[in-house]
């Protein structure tokens, strides 16, 4: 007779106990449902305000002060920003910070370069993503290039235009970037055909404005970097 009230109790127990999570349990669901919704509609980087600018974490605004005269020579040749060469040097290889400057995809050198953009589509080996079969003497001569309509560019004038070298590959970048309109100021258009992916033009477009905002600060620091970098020296 005790078992059996025992029993009874536990029932009653049980029961409440499922009455009672019944509501937790929605308001749970709920919650995740909304959080989620909430988190599919935040942009994959924060878009910050110029208000907002002063919390931008001091890594996202750095930029390595020997790289700098760098872009702005290739900019004033190819008529393109500065600080959007930047952007795509911080988000093809953390300004060349990466273990391996080549990516599983066949994209080489320190701006990424597939080879078959780099020596030319009209190469006979190329097509689909253009990895290409193109042996290195081909991939680095202007020569080459120029036959097969590429956008490799010897910058530094010895002979070979070299996606392994900073100077050849931030020029390259530049050079195709800027036929691909951002030389008319078309700079989503232009991200965009260096990698279609609208995550990609994203996050490129995202350093590019806060180098934008930025670029005295940024072209004033490297000066006086690198002038302490040759009294060193």
């Amino acid at each position: 007779m005790v078992n059996k009230k025992k029993q009874q109790l536990n029932m009653k127990l049980k029961l409440w106990l499922i009455i009672l999570l019944i509501p937790v349990s929605i308001a749970l669901y709920t919650t995740t449902i909304i959080m989620w919704q909430q988190l599919k509609e935040l942009p994959m980087v924060k878009q910050f305000s110029k208000e907002e600018k002063k919390d931008v974490p001091s890594f996202d605004i750095e930029i390595p002060n020997q790289y700098i005269p760098v872009y702005q020579k290739a900019a004033k040749k190819y008529n393109v920003p500065w600080t959007l060469l930047a952007a795509h040097h911080r988000i093809e290889t953390r300004f060349s910070s990466m273990k391996t400057l080549e990516s599983p995809a066949g994209a080489v050198g320190h701006l990424q370069f597939m080879p078959c953009t780099f020596v030319g589509w009209s190469h006979p080996t190329c097509k689909d993503l253009g990895k290409g079969h193109i042996k290195k003497k081909e991939l680095t001569s202007p020569k080459t290039i120029k036959k097969y309509g590429g956008y490799g560019v010897d910058a530094n004038g010895d002979g070979i235009a070299d996606p392994y070298n900073i100077e050849d590959a931030v020029y390259s970048a530049a050079n195709y970037l800027a036929a691909s309109g951002a030389a008319d100021g078309k700079i989503k258009k232009a991200i965009y055909q260096y990698n279609h992916s609208e995550e990609y033009v994203d996050n490129v477009f995202y350093y590019y404005k806060l180098y934008e905002e930025n670029k005295k600060e940024l072209v004033y620091n490297s000066k006086i970097a690198l002038k302490a970098a040759k009294k060193v020296e």
